[in-house]
């Protein structure tokens, strides 16, 4: 791992805005950005189909963002969705489970995830892994807390003998600054293509519009999406 280009990024990339997010601000720093997303049985499996047309309007936002991003790769993982049972992988209800944590919890889900981009890190040279996880506004995921990502960046750098990065820019940012994020990195034009592309719905409802993109607007990835565009366009901040 002594020859990984230190200007270089892998993006987790699910297609969402967060991932978004976190690609327009690798493209933003690192002069060679790639993609990687999972397919792992999720119901809302539509999040896969608007990952490429997400990817070709960003770099159309820029020439130096469009020479910048370089190949994406999917990985298949539908081991993940058949060993790890959840709302998001199974016909189970949404809403809490009995130890408190959301039905929506994959357990190990973003342990495998970084895990894998972590290899494919490795193995093209690249520094940088990118993560659009939070712990300031979110499900409530125990895989999403920045004491676990550390956890994890220490075992791999241990278990390949590596200098990888695990990056998480918005760990410390609520959804409404989120947004704010997006508009600095790359104005209104990156606003309108999180609103018009990308996809949130843990339910993969591409039918239903609203102002701050498509999606059911009742499950907790909607609700946690339309109140932090909310407080965006209001310049309210979350207590």
């Amino acid at each position: 791992m002594n020859g990984a280009d230190t200007s270089s990024a892998l993006v987790l990339f699910s297609g969402g805005q967060d991932s978004t997010t976190c690609l327009a601000w690798a493209l933003s720093r690192y002069e060679r950005v790639e993609t990687i997303g999972f397919a792992y049985g999720q119901k809302h499996a539509v999040e896969m189909d608007v990952r490429e047309p997400v990817r070709r309007r960003i770099a159309a936002l820029s020439t130096e963002w469009d020479r910048r991003l370089g190949p994406d790769r999917v990985v298949p993982l539908d081991v993940l969705g058949s060993v790890s049972k959840s709302a998001l992988t199974a016909d189970l209800p949404m809403g809490t489970r009995p130890d408190g944590l959301p039905s929506t919890f994959v357990p190990g889900r973003n342990l495998v995830f970084l895990t894998f981009a972590a290899i494919v890190a490795y193995q093209r040279g690249l520094k940088h892994v990118v993560a659009g996880v939070c712990e300031t506004d979110f499900s409530g995921y125990p895989d999403c807390r920045d004491d676990t990502v550390k956890a994890l960046q220490v075992a791999i750098n241990l278990g390949m003998d590596a200098r990888l990065v695990l990056e998480t820019p918005l760990m410390w940012i609520d959804k409404a600054e989120t947004w704010r994020l997006a508009g600095s990195l790359g104005g209104q034009a990156l606003i309108d293509l999180i609103i018009d592309e990308t996809h949130t719905c843990y339910l993969g409802d591409r039918l239903h519009r609203h102002d701050w993109g498509v999606g059911c607007g009742q499950c907790d990835a909607c609700r946690l999406r339309a109140n932090g565009w909310t407080r965006y366009r209001t310049g309210v901040t979350a207590v």
